[in-house]
């Protein structure tokens, strides 16, 4: 069974040995994890399962500071992953003056090209990264997004669907390609609930989620989401939209086994390797067991992605990476 087949198994619900898994590093880790193993080759060995595509990124313009393609500038100096944003370029609840990009066609399409042809058996997704909510905080401020929610709601209607049609234009030409899934980032999760809340997800942000998930799911692939934190109270929403995998499958905010006996046949869980209160904490031999554990509490039935529950941070001794590499390697 090749890596992709895996994947699809675990998708569809069926138990493999071993299950699939991915191991995402921030670049301190990867940095420290690369001098602790002495081995620059190390990282692509792991035997990660999922490789993916993703639209636009970021560009230096100046040491630590770096520009993005709806020309938002990330503050780098102290966080180089994501950083902060120095100032929002929509200041008031109006697109009056705000021009969105336009999309690099031919650039998104020399990716998708490099990224087919290299995938090897790798299950290959494409990743709309801030797809929704965050793009919109992203240039608005989280705060006022949030007010114009309730104060300005014909604004967050006009914004979210512009937002929305941009995003479709970059699925309309991945889904030309032989990939397998589509894969959307926009975390709506605090440790507790929703940062927007359930109603307001729901009234906002759900029907322009749904209309990218249909476009994905009309052409046959299948559908993941990223979204820190708590969202447990959308999972059946996400699944009559279309939903097929759930990340990232946090154990410190979810009871995994009720989300696995009450979403388990419709959800497949990708994470559940804690880097918030595992991964930095617990010795090597600790993490081994813990890898062991969630798996095993995780298979029956398939559904589950053995990953960490976010990209790995630095604060992770690089022996308790290659403790818990050693434990998925070795199922």
């Amino acid at each position: 069974m090749t890596r992709k087949q895996r994947v699809i198994a675990a998708i569809s619900h069926q138990e493999t040995d071993p299950v699939p898994y991915d191991v995402d590093l921030t670049i301190p880790a990867r940095a420290r994890l690369i001098d602790y193993v002495g081995d620059p080759g190390y990282i692509d060995r792991i035997g990660n399962h999922i490789t993916s595509a993703k639209y636009g990124g970021r560009k230096e313009f100046k040491p630590g500071y770096a520009r993005d393609h709806f020309g938002v500038i990330w503050n780098q100096t102290a966080d180089k992953d994501i950083g902060v944003i120095d100032d929002y370029l929509i200041a008031e609840p109006s697109l009056a003056g705000f021009e969105f990009p336009a999309l690099d066609e031919k650039a998104w399409r020399a990716l998708l090209e490099h990224a087919v042809a290299n995938a090897g058996d790798h299950y290959l997704m494409v990743a709309v990264g801030f797809s929704m909510f965050e793009r919109a905080w992203s240039l608005r401020g989280m705060e006022n997004i949030l007010v114009d929610m309730i104060a300005e709601p014909e604004f967050v209607d006009e914004f979210l669907d512009a937002i929305c049609d941009f995003q479709c234009r970059i699925i309309d030409i991945a889904l030309e390609y032989p990939i397998d899934g589509m894969h959307f980032g926009d975390d709506w999760g605090q440790q507790h609930g929703q940062i927007m809340g359930p109603d307001h997800w729901r009234r906002f942000i759900k029907p322009r989620v749904a209309r990218m998930y249909a476009k994905a799911k009309a052409a046959g692939k299948f559908v993941s989401q990223h979204s820190c934190g708590d969202i447990l109270a959308l999972f059946p929403d996400l699944i009559e939209i279309g939903l097929d995998v759930y990340q990232t499958f946090q154990p410190e905010i979810y009871d995994i086994k009720a989300v696995k006996r009450e979403f388990g046949k419709d959800l497949t869980f990708w994470g559940g390797l804690s880097t918030q209160r595992a991964l930095p904490f617990l010795t090597p031999d600790q993490i081994k067991q813990y890898t062991r554990d969630m798996i095993a509490t995780m298979r029956p039935g398939g559904g589950y992605i053995a990953a960490p529950t976010h990209a790995i941070p630095g604060d992770v001794p690089p022996e308790n990476i290659v403790a818990m590499v050693e434990a998925l390697q070795n199922q």
